[in-house]
């Protein structure tokens, strides 16, 4: 890792220079500290070495580092050589409406993650047309009045408290249905002027990029016109540009190819999301994806990426059916499922994904709410079709009618080798793309991917203490200071004096994910503490109740 990646960013270049004199050296202060972690090993969150010591915590911000802080607090924790670490921050996350249900943030700070984004793959809770706020703007949201746009979304977050700091992309996908509507158009230059319209009033509003969904309805309708006229718009809030590509299997090269095209013409920081070469055919394109970034990063394009540290994809059922047959109102996709000669095409195009992923045992049922299909929950699609006596296409037909198309999958269509080089890489970092969920409630009904609970202590357990892919601050660097600057979240991911006190210790010997696919409700190990904005959360592993969580809206960031 050389001194320019460090400097990239003027967020986290500033923050370097704002270590000297910090680390490892004796602090003279006023000891009138809230909270003392003494004996520690300080990671700084910058990927250079630790250093030993004591860390001071005053008015929810990093106070002091140094060897000896003396005694005066009025909280001490002893950290007994633990990793004191920024707290992790989670850029990819489907979280967005699952906070009102599980405001302490449960799945999410259990792992150490203190800060995160939703709004990924081209969706996001706000961002509504004309017509269809008229219909929703009086009837109530999770309990509370309805919003229309990201200011109403955060103000509802903040007036409800929420246990991590939360912010938002703008969906695309969103943008383009309020506008163009669901349907299989071009978009006309007077709508892409529209959207860049609302585009930069939800930015203005403290959004911090836009996100895109080029594999899902309606988003997979725009072209690369479009995509630049609108990060124009993000390039002008020196905001991200992220973007789950348009395909990540037979045509990930061109996919690639479009997203970095987006990026040299607009202008917009780019970073891909999940970055994968999906299915054994694919496998080999690894390195070939990885120069494309090489490439582009040297030409001046600034350019990262993220991928979860799992082998299972997490999608919706609908991706079974060929982009053309998806366009439209759920309406329109039932009567497809019911026509005859459309299903023989959504049917053929299904047999060939399963034929890519390796056979029906590759997919597995993630959850059910009919209740007649409570025997499918966490099955592979093979042990579904033994219970019904249905073949493969009668038994997904079967799933996206009786679930009203929300069923969801994992599959498995990776490889662990590629894992290894993808974290290798300098610009690449981990997260989620999983969500808040809480073991209690209605949450805990659900079968999410164990990546919801389980991310952060899997990346250390397996590529650090096991593979040894990555030493340990290079690794919080991946989980810190690195996405803080892509988020351009200001004065967080580094421990530096005046600095968000978010700050996770953890055993780097026994940090651990415990979530599985058929029970993905459980919390790891090895995580012993955690403060977000210098409120101690979790406490020798028990959540504390506090909900101190903030919104990271425009006042949080650095343009």
């Amino acid at each position: 890792m050389d001194r320019r990646d460090f400097l990239r960013t003027s967020a986290f270049g500033a923050a370097l220079f704002g270590l000297t004199g910090v680390s490892g050296c004796r602090v003279k202060v006023k000891n009138d500290f809230d909270t003392l972690i003494k004996n520690g090993v300080i990671y700084l969150g910058d990927g250079k070495a630790p250093v030993k010591g004591d860390l001071a915590i005053r008015d929810g911000k990093v106070a002091a580092i140094g060897e000896n802080l003396g005694t005066s607090a009025k909280t001490i924790l002893d950290a007994k050589g633990m990793a004191v670490s920024p707290g992790f921050i989670d850029l990819h996350v489907h979280t967005d409406t699952n906070l009102f249900d599980a405001p302490k943030g449960d799945s999410r700070i259990f792992q150490g993650i203190t800060s995160e984004v939703g709004g990924n793959c081209g969706y996001c809770p706000f961002v509504y047309s004309d017509d269809a706020w008229e219909a929703r703007k009086d009837k109530p949201r999770k309990g509370g009045p309805a919003w229309r746009n990201i200011d109403g979304f955060y103000q509802r977050l903040t007036d409800n408290k929420i246990g991590i700091n939360y912010s938002s992309l703008v969906g695309h996908g969103d943008v383009r249905e309020a506008v163009v509507g669901p349907y299989n158009v071009k978009a006309s230059d007077e709508q892409i002027r529209k959207m860049c319209e609302v585009l930069d009033e939800q930015l203005s509003m403290g959004a911090i990029g836009l996100s895109y969904g080029l594999e899902y309805a309606p988003g997979c309708y725009s072209d690369t016109r479009e995509m630049v006229a609108l990060n124009k718009v993000v390039a002008k809030h020196n905001a991200l540009y992220t973007i789950h590509m348009r395909n990540e299997d037979d045509h990930v090269l061109e996919a690639m190819d479009e997203a970095i095209e987006a990026a040299r013409r607009s202008g917009a920081r780019l970073e891909i999301s999940h970055l994968k070469a999906q299915n054994p055919a694919n496998f080999d394109k690894i390195d070939r994806m990885l120069r494309k970034i090489d490439d582009a990063y040297a030409e001046g394009i600034d350019i990262a990426f993220d991928r979860y540290p799992y082998t299972a994809f997490s999608t919706g059922f609908t991706s079974f059916i060929p982009i053309e047959l998806r366009d439209g109102t759920d309406e329109d996709i039932y009567a497809r499922l019911n026509d005859p000669a459309a299903c023989e095409k959504i049917k053929k195009y299904a047999y060939g994904r399963i034929e890519r992923f390796g056979g029906p045992q590759q997919v597995v049922v993630a959850g059910c709410n009919a209740p007649e299909n409570a025997a499918y929950a966490g099955k592979n699609l093979a042990e579904c079709c033994k219970i019904s006596g249905l073949d493969e296409w009668e038994m997904i037909r079967h799933l996206l009618v009786s679930e009203r198309l929300q069923v969801n999958q994992a599959t498995f269509a990776m490889k662990e080798e590629n894992l290894k080089i993808i974290y290798a890489h300098r610009l690449s970092m981990p997260a989620s793309d999983g969500s808040v969920y809480s073991p209690e409630g209605v949450l805990g009904k659900e079968l999410p991917h164990p990546r919801s609970y389980g991310t952060f202590p899997r990346f250390f357990e397996k590529f650090v203490r096991e593979e040894g892919v990555l030493d340990l601050a290079t690794a919080i660097y991946k989980c810190t200071g690195l996405p803080a600057s892509r988020a351009k979240f200001k004065e967080r991911g580094l421990l530096i004096p005046g600095y968000a006190a978010d700050i996770t210790v953890f055993d780097p010997g026994t940090i651990a994910d415990k979530a599985t696919y058929a029970k993905p409700h459980t919390f790891p190990t090895g995580i012993a503490h955690v403060f977000v904005n210098g409120v101690w959360t979790i406490k020798d592993g028990t959540h504390t109740g506090a909900l101190a969580g903030t919104i990271l809206d425009g006042n949080h960031l650095s343009r």
